[in-house]
């Protein structure tokens, strides 16, 4: 039976307005709408008078501008990334250096796109150097908020959540999202550090996931249990479209994908790809040569 995620896409909200969606947190969303994006990226602001923004977005005049109207009178003490992607981080940089803020994200540990790959994958800001090179457990701290550092590879390599360690609420970036599952792009997105991921979340009591983008995520735990099983599923349909005989990623997106809109089937055979290389790390599938876009593979 298929796995069911209890996905929510509608929620509320005006561009450029902010929205508090719990005390002391309030988002704004960014006008970047897409297949891969919903509605915007979300753009939270954690405290009040001594602020921390994360994921400030992508570098929009009109993003740039709500932004800066709902800072007056208060100090930006942290900008944090959960991780390199454009959408989440493109304007990082400028608003740290306008404001004086610490602009922190985690070590990035990536390689260089596989061939074939590049028409496809997130766009990434492989120079963003951050003031804080932050790591799982860090802490950093406002007058009325801390909040923690929680790695979670998966998505990237570099991929962080934070935790506002009082009020149990995660900000879970493009690791966990409610309306969408995350695509895996390897080489910096890793299908086994991903997995890893969800159980490190499964293992924790948050009470509610606030993410890049779409509506909070509620009801943590059977959420993440659901899309872990949502994993096993896709990794058993394709080790089924191999020994059915499909042998290259577009073949296997044919039969796995069969019901998902075509403009995402590239998002797709990028996870497809990084369930192989998973299944080749465990010695179930093999394949000609370096395991990317265009190689032929086959069961063990």
């Amino acid at each position: 039976m298929a796995a069911e995620i209890p996905f929510v896409r509608e929620m509320s909200f005006t561009y450029g307005e902010p929205d508090t969606v719990f005390p002391g947190v309030r988002r704004l969303v960014v006008r970047n709408p897409g297949l891969l994006t919903l509605h915007g990226t979300n753009t939270y602001l954690v405290g009040r008078g001594t602020v921390a923004v994360i994921d400030p977005g992508p570098l929009l005049a009109e993003n740039r501008a709500s932004l800066r109207r709902e800072l007056h009178g208060e100090a930006l003490s942290h900008v944090l990334v959960t991780h390199r992607h454009l959408d989440h981080c493109e304007s990082a940089l400028s608003l740290a250096r306008e404001t004086g803020a610490l602009l922190a994200a985690g070590a990035r540990r990536s390689s260089d796109p596989l061939p074939g790959a590049g028409h496809f994958g997130e766009a990434a800001d492989p120079d963003l150097t951050p003031d804080l090179v932050l790591n799982d457990g860090d802490r950093l701290e406002g007058p009325d908020w801390a909040l923690e550092t929680v790695a979670t590879p998966g998505h990237t390599s570099d991929h962080l959540c934070f935790s506002l360690c009082d009020r149990r609420l995660l900000f879970t970036g493009d690791h966990v999202m409610g309306w969408s599952t995350s695509v895996v792009i390897p080489p910096d997105g890793d299908m086994t550090a991903y997995r890893a991921s969800l159980r490190l979340l499964q293992r924790r009591d948050d009470r509610a996931y606030l993410p890049g983008h779409g509506p909070p995520v509620a009801d943590p735990h059977p959420y993440v249990t659901a899309l872990m099983a949502h994993r096993v599923e896709r990794e058993m349909e394709i080790l089924a479209a191999l020994a059915a005989g499909k042998a290259t990623i577009p073949e296997i997106v044919q039969v796995v994908y069969a019901a998902v809109d075509p403009r995402l089937h590239p998002a797709a055979g990028m996870s497809v790809l990084a369930h192989l290389r998973a299944l080749i790390a465990e010695g179930r599938v093999r394949c000609n040569g370096q395991p990317d876009p265009t190689a032929v593979y086959r069961l063990s």
